[in-house]
């Protein structure tokens, strides 16, 4: 049987781009699993706020939009930095304005230690690397209520700053039907099966040995030993880059932790009225 995947806490302040100190080879941290959850995520997420809140965001951090949001949700201060006060709030149709006093932290997905992007064809998964996207919009997804919370993202005057946030029924998606679909996959072993395509291309280690890449088919009969078993069924999210499109039959679930480099990557496409995954990357 396969392994799950285990996901490192961020504690290298800004890896990919600002710490030389990090690197991608996994930690004792990583080996060892740590079943009291709550306190492993207190711990890194009150480790995170002491190392950001004294950090910068440097102008660089700009050109990229993750660049600038792994430093944004790190510490209150650089955050209070980056929102437009008052901000809009529009709820289910009500508008509001939050003033800077009412504000409290987010540190969204950092505290998880991994997240998650929605892509309706390869070509938007080069996006995040265009220094030309001047609008994004996070999404929260919530599912035991059922909404979405998009946090909505411009380049003022070459600085990234939060603009507003709209809170609606995950119903009210452009992504509903895949969102639905997605939480009973994840939710539901006997459905997952039923969503599979005839053969899953498979790409990744060998289920038995770590150091040996494998390519191939799973037919469903074999699912069980290649299965993900820790994709995500309370929380995701989703980050939007540039304009929306809608209306796409092909999904690109992708999974990504945050400092140890790990992907795990789902294509799922919808035929016949009824999404099936089609493609599993490791």
């Amino acid at each position: 049987m396969r392994k799950g995947l285990y996901f490192v806490a961020f504690v290298c302040v800004f890896t990919m781009v600002w710490t030389a100190g990090c690197t991608d080879k996994k930690t004792a941290a990583a080996d060892s699993i740590v079943t009291d959850t709550t306190v492993t995520d207190t711990l890194a997420s009150d480790t995170n706020e002491v190392l950001l809140s004294e950090q910068m965001i440097p102008m660089a951090a700009d050109e990229l939009f993750d660049d600038f949001l792994f430093i944004f949700t790190g510490n209150k201060r650089q955050q209070l930095k980056r929102i437009k006060f008052p901000l809009e709030m529009v709820e289910n149709g009500h508008k509001r304005n939050i003033s800077r006093n009412e504000w409290k932290t987010d540190h969204f997905f950092m505290e998880q230690g991994f997240y998650t992007l929605i892509f309706d064809n390869r070509k938007q998964m080069e996006l995040p690397k265009d220094t030309s996207v001047n609008h994004v919009i996070m999404e929260k997804i919530i599912f035991s209520t059922s909404m979405v919370e998009r946090y909505h993202f411009d380049r003022l005057t070459g600085k990234w700053m939060l603009t507003k946030i709209h809170k609606n029924p995950i119903s009210e998606n452009p992504n509903a039907s895949f969102l639905s679909f997605y939480h009973h996959f994840v939710t539901d072993s006997v459905f997952q099966m039923q969503s599979l395509d005839d053969f899953v291309t498979f790409s990744g280690p060998n289920p038995d040995d770590d150091f040996e890449e494998l390519v191939g088919e799973i037919t469903p009969e074999q699912w069980p030993a290649f299965a993900p078993t820790d994709l995500p069924d309370k929380t995701i999210y989703n980050i939007i880059y540039g304009d929306e499109q809608v209306g796409s039959n092909q999904k690109i679930f992708l999974l990504r932790g945050i400092s140890n480099g790990q992907e795990l990557e789902l294509t799922f496409k919808h035929n016949g009225g009824q999404w099936k995954l089609l493609k599993l990357v490791e």
